[in-house]
């Protein structure tokens, strides 16, 4: 097949060795004793890869330079797999071309000279591969056999376009949708956008539709879990995630709230928005629990705890929108909005932004969350492992907190996104925090839906909100050692179901008062009450009032006097014009919050009349 020519062996050996290892990369999993889902398809993946490589460059000499973004990636990739048991994804390439240089220099601090000498280590190997290919003649594929593989190749990819334009889905990636929010799609990957449900309907109605065992040979997934050839993959995903991302900014782009500060307010402020994540309103201490699992919030004087805050859908893709924008509820399974967040309006007034999050970037579940961080002038996005159990604490907001309120600018926002409570709890917190036992703790792959594990769950869940208010208390102690006025106002984005009393159901997305009933509060400085008393004063008269996640944004805005032309006070909790406002939730249509029964022990909202029709 190949030239006869032999140069060194020394060479060929170093050449065919060097990609031996750098296609080894999926396989550190082992090493970790991990399992490793279809390696057997993975490996062929990557034979089949490099046999098209070689057919197409004909020599290593010249696909050699093809490799050298899968080389400077390898020891990323190596990083994540030995610490996060997960390869680069379009979250972490995001992180890597959106981080600039002097934050990837308070990251890294002294290692910053370790990672300039791994890259000029992984470039001079690099270069000392390109020249041994180029003494290597005999390694050209001369061969006739060359073009009648690349006939079959490009033939062959007519049926996996085919696959890709009318949506046969992938056997991997439709298992690794995750087991909480799986049922819910929105912003699409370059996997899951390809799946034009509406054209396979069309098509489907002339012809026969592509057998389930022709998945094999385009798993998606799999393939980008390969190396050196899915970081390409990888890459063409995050290319169509920010142009999506792109789409859905473009959208609001030209949006003003036409805001300002009201006269009056020519001092130094602080405001800090923190959003929960799948934290229940009634597992709070601070809220009558029991179990003592606020004992930090629990001693802080100026905070004051709402009673009866309520999400209006249970998915963090859908709830957050609502949080931060005036999109209404009973539109919140819309994509998109005209409007931009409060950020916008914040930025509008004067202030600098931030948004700094413990989640994820891109994603078909955290693009449209990612649209609303990209408002801010400063957006970090600081979770390597994403929502597995090598995921950070949330306690590694603490730092760039600090380093935001050390900021020159006299006027901050700084919102901070959370992995609060996310499953898998046990996970969400250092062994400390494991208070309640027995529990999950040190478990790596419980089994959430076996109901033997029900009391472990509960202990885990209340360990993590235990561990969430140390966090919380460590933001307000930072806030606390500033001298100009500060508040923070946190609120979560839906709750969890926790296999209650009777109740069969765990976690989101079961219709349940105890996912709708979420935690809320405002902690404010002496110096906030000073210079605001009378909404002090609203505001602790309002703090059993009927609310719900709606009311944030508006409160966010009169918290600090910024006005607009359309704002509606009757929505703020600092306001004297509040009024009550019907809370619809998604519970088997648009259900009347208020007007509903809470059935059985798992508390499933039922209205009492005809739920409002949804519209996607």
């Amino acid at each position: 097949m190949f030239t006869t020519a032999s140069p060194s062996r020394f060479y060929r050996h170093y050449l065919l060795i060097s990609y031996l290892i750098l296609s080894s990369l999926p396989f550190l999993a082992w090493l970790n004793g991990k399992e490793l889902s279809h390696p057997g398809r993975l490996l062929t993946y990557q034979l089949f890869g490099w046999v098209v490589l070689w057919a197409f460059f004909k020599s290593p000499r010249w696909f050699h330079v093809f490799l050298l973004p899968a080389f400077l990636a390898a020891p990323i990739e190596i990083y994540l797999r030995v610490y996060y048991n997960q390869g680069i994804s379009t979250h972490h390439l995001g992180i890597i071309t959106e981080t600039s240089p002097k934050e990837a220099a308070e990251f890294l601090g002294n290692k910053v000279w370790l990672l300039l000498l791994i890259i000029i280590a992984i470039v001079t190997w690099w270069f000392s591969l390109w020249r041994a290919a180029k003494r290597c003649p005999e390694l050209c594929w001369s061969h006739w056999t060359r073009w009648p593989l690349i006939s079959v190749v490009i033939l062959a990819s007519g049926p996996w376009l085919l696959g890709q334009y009318f949506g046969v889905a992938s056997a991997s990636s439709s298992a690794s949708a995750g087991a909480e929010e799986a049922t819910s799609s929105s912003a699409p990957s370059a996997l899951s956008s390809v799946r034009n449900w509406s054209q396979l309907m069309t098509w489907a109605d002339e012809h026969e539709p592509l057998p389930s065992w022709t998945e094999v040979f385009y798993d998606e997934e799999s393939f980008s879990k390969s190396w050196p050839f899915g970081i390409y993959a990888r890459g063409y995903d995050y290319i169509v995630e920010r142009r999506y991302l792109n789409k859905l900014s473009d959208k609001n782009r030209e949006f003003r709230f036409h805001a300002h500060q009201a006269a009056g307010n020519d001092f130094q402020q602080t405001i800090v928005v923190v959003i929960g994540e799948s934290s229940r309103y009634d597992r709070w201490s601070l809220n009558g629990y029991d179990r003592e699992t606020n004992p930090y919030l629990s001693q802080e004087e100026n905070l004051v705890s709402f009673s009866d805050m309520i999400s209006a859908v249970a998915a963090t893709r859908l709830s957050v929108p609502i949080i931060t924008t005036r999109k209404p509820a009973a539109q919140s399974l819309k994509a998109g909005f005209a409007e931009k967040s409060f950020l916008s309006a914040y930025k509008e007034a004067g202030f600098k932004t931030y948004w700094i999050s413990n989640q994820m970037s891109f994603g078909q579940f955290d693009t449209p969350t990612s649209v609303i961080a990209k408002e801010a002038d400063v957006t970090q996005f600081l979770n390597l492992g994403g929502f597995t159990n090598k995921s950070s604490y949330d306690q590694v907001l603490l730092q760039p907190l600090q380093n935001a309120l050390n900021d020159s600018a006299p006027n901050k926002l700084i919102v901070l996104h959370t992995l609060g409570n996310h499953w898998n709890y046990s996970h969400r917190h250092p062994k400390q925090y494991d208070k309640w036992k027995p529990s999950l703790f040190g478990v790596a792959n419980p089994a959430y839906t076996n109901l033997k594990n029900k009391q472990l769950i509960s202990n885990s869940y209340d360990n993590s909100i235990l561990y969430m208010d140390w966090v919380l208390a460590r933001a307000i102690t930072q806030l606390k050692q500033l001298s100009h006025m500060t508040a923070l106002f946190y609120v979560a984005d839906h709750g969890q179901t926790l296999y209650d009393g009777t109740c069969k159901l765990a976690f989101h997305g079961h219709n349940t008062q105890y996912e709708f009933h979420v935690p809320a509060f405002v902690w404010y400085s002496p110096q906030y009450a000073a210079q605001h008393p009378e909404k002090v004063v609203q505001l602790k008269q309002h703090q059993h009032e009927k609310l719900s996640t709606e009311n944030v944004f508006h409160s966010l805005l009169d918290m600090v006097d910024i006005r607009y032309p359309d704002e509606r006070l009757d929505r703020s909790v600092f306001s004297n014009q509040l009024k009550f406002h019907t809370r619809y939730v998604d519970s088997y249509g648009w259900s009347d919050y208020d007007n509903s029964k809470f059935e059985g022990d798992c508390r499933e909202v039922i209205d009492l009349k005809e739920p409002l029709p949804q519209e996607k």
